[in-house]
């Protein structure tokens, strides 16, 4: 354990009053002898923009679908919304996912819909948070205007650009009002403009609707600007956390790997 994240944990966790809306607690996953996450632990609060970063196979993607129930750990407390995922049944955790919105690394929309059909599939799953609308145009137009493209409801995804999709992307996972948005490596792909608009769009989304925010990155420059604080995931744990400005002041050689110090 770091002295970073001996300093940070008393001022942040004891100290807050803030509401939690994530909890991961003593977390463990391996898939044989492979120790992926080895008793992670993680906050996120209500309104908070986390940033968690770790190498390539470190164990962030592992974590996200623990988090949304895609996978059990083998041991440890997973609370979302105030709810116990490992103990949830299928129609439960169906309605919990609702409140969370999922920005995938590398858009993943649906090449056979128009803009207009990839916004209104959430809608079109989650058929009981829109009891007595009959019309989802104005629900789309919202969205698209959020992100700067209601001017691309007709279109297909082939007919956008990378940043453009990106953006739609973005509109999806908005468009059932989530109080808690996962974002997954939101600026990979991006060019430097791009990837600075996107991250301006988080930001106004998170100031307009109020949502807590866990964002995945390896894009340092997006930790500086969108975090509020930091986590990183090495060796299965959260080896250090803090502020960007408390970490990359930091002397650990494994938490000067990520800044390239």
């Amino acid at each position: 354990m770091s002295e970073v994240k001996e300093k940070i944990v008393s001022t942040v966790d004891a100290g807050t009053t803030r509401e939690v809306v994530v909890r991961l607690r003593d977390l463990y996953k391996s898939f044989g002898d492979n120790k992926v996450l080895n008793g992670f632990n993680m906050v996120l609060h209500k309104g908070e923009n986390l940033v968690v970063m770790g190498k390539s196979g470190s164990g962030k993607s592992v974590m996200i679908k623990c988090l949304v129930g895609l996978m059990s750990p083998d041991s440890g407390i997973v609370e979302v919304l105030g709810k116990n995922i490992v103990t949830m049944d299928q129609e439960d955790l169906d309605e919990l996912r609702s409140d969370i919105g999922f920005l995938f690394q590398g858009s993943a929309l649906y090449d056979s819909m128009t803009v207009r059909e990839n916004l209104e599939f959430p809608m079109r799953r989650h058929k009981g948070r829109f009891k007595g609308v009959n019309d989802t145009l104005p629900l789309v137009r919202e969205a698209l205007e959020n992100v700067g493209l209601a001017h691309t409801m007709d279109l297909m995804p082939e007919e956008l650009s990378g940043g453009m999709k990106r953006r739609v992307a973005l509109a999806r996972a908005i468009i059932l009002k989530p109080k808690l948005i996962l974002y997954d490596e939101p600026t990979s792909g991006l060019d430097p403009i791009t990837a600075k608009e996107i991250i301006g769009l988080m930001r106004s989304i998170q100031k307009k609707y109020g949502t807590s925010a866990l964002i995945i990155t390896h894009d340092v420059d997006c930790a500086r600007v969108i975090s509020e604080r930091m986590v990183l995931l090495v060796d299965g744990i959260n080896y250090a956390e803090g502020t960007y400005e408390e970490l990359v002041a930091a002397t650990d050689p494994k938490i000067n790997a990520f800044f390239k110090k």
